[in-house]
């Protein structure tokens, strides 16, 4: 791919990041939402062919916004454990989890229909968090060292499907909290 391309390209996803999040607050307002391709295009600064040109379908382009974004986050555990004690790291590494999560929110049908079609798989997913809680995990000091990063992400899981929706946000960062409490050597 030329490099204009790549660009313009990389546009486009990031324009639809930024829309999913701006959607994912409405959502949680109860308003119905859809991302619209058109003001994707408009926010990337390119025409729609061009969006089609890179993503003949909404969900190949939702699947690429995902993967960078699932890659964003991972690739951030390593540098946010070596730079604070493991704790406090994994608990802010933790609410951009939360971010991801809901940023994912409006993609609703969209992400079931990309797990159904096996376009992104949860398999995959936990994997590559565990990696990254993997991190932290390792880093010593403060936190066990007897829990398997896939039980860490587990509870994460658990935390964001088990809040109450009108106080979602809040009480999953306090069942986070917690968690890190747990998680705590003593």
């Amino acid at each position: 791919m030329r490099a204009d391309a790549e660009r313009k390209r990389e546009q486009v996803v990031a324009a639809a990041g930024d829309e999913l999040a701006d959607l994912a607050v409405a959502a949680r307002d109860g308003e119905p939402v859809r991302l619209s391709l058109d003001r994707v295009a408009a926010r990337a600064r390119v025409g729609v062919a061009t969006l089609y040109r890179h993503f003949p379908t909404r969900e190949a382009l939702l699947e690429a916004v995902y993967r960078q974004e699932l890659t964003r986050l991972c690739d951030a555990a390593p540098e946010l454990a070596a730079g604070a004690p493991a704790d406090q790291a994994l608990l802010t590494w933790m609410y951009r989890y939360l971010d991801f999560v809901d940023s994912k929110r409006a993609m609703g049908l969209d992400l079931r229909n990309m797990v159904a079609s096996g376009a992104v798989t949860q398999t995959d997913t936990r994997a590559r968090l565990s990696e990254a809680v993997a991190h932290f995990l390792e880093a010593g000091g403060v936190l066990r060292s007897d829990v398997p990063p896939d039980d860490v992400v587990a509870a994460m899981a658990g935390a964001v499907i088990t809040a109450a929706p009108e106080q979602q946000r809040e009480q999953t960062q306090r069942l986070l909290a917690l968690l890190i409490e747990g998680l705590r050597t003593r």
